[in-house]
């Protein structure tokens, strides 16, 4: 039996993570760590129960909850998150990179494990496209991109700590 894994696919890869990119609003630069953790929990949004959330952070909790998680798909089983994670470091990569040959993101930043939005208007070309999400992958983009974004990086509180999905123990 053949199973199409959206993991594995290149294009997909791109796709996700234009979707995630059009709809993070700040101008600031984003860690290649934190869209690659992004496109994760956008890949598979009910891991997003998973991470590690503080107390005053119930509502998010609640969100996630109510409006992201839906029912499992056994074909979409994972049983190791970071091993999952790291075999589509090679697609997720490959897919920031040919984004920075687009001229979608800047490549300058790429040396820095960092990225920036240099060119806004293909998002508004792309518009519509990005109509026909599903409620779930909406609200999972809409909260990866606003609270997600403001979480550190790094330390016990950093968001790779909190997801187990990257060694965070020896982050400055």
């Amino acid at each position: 039996m053949i199973v199409y894994q959206k993991a594995y696919d290149l294009y997909h890869t791109v796709y996700r993570m234009i979707k995630l990119l059009a709809y993070f609003k700040q101008d600031g630069l984003i860690e290649i760590d934190r869209l690659r953790i992004w496109d994760y929990y956008l890949l598979y949004p009910n891991k997003m129960k998973n991470i590690r959330l503080k107390r005053e952070e119930k509502d998010v909790k609640q969100i996630i909850k109510s409006y992201i998680l839906k029912e499992d798909n056994p074909y979409e089983m994972v049983i190791n998150d970071r091993k999952m994670f790291e075999k589509i470091k090679p697609y997720q990569m490959t897919a920031i990179k040919c984004l920075a040959s687009y001229g979608i993101v800047n490549k300058d930043y790429l040396q820095e494990n960092r990225i920036s939005n240099i060119n806004k208007n293909i998002f508004d070309d792309y518009a519509d496209d990005f109509k026909n999400l599903s409620v779930q992958e909406e609200n999972a983009i809409k909260l990866l991109t606003s609270h997600f974004y403001q979480i550190s990086l790094f330390g016990v509180d950093g968001l790779k700590s909190r997801t187990g999905l990257l060694e965070s123990k020896y982050d400055a």
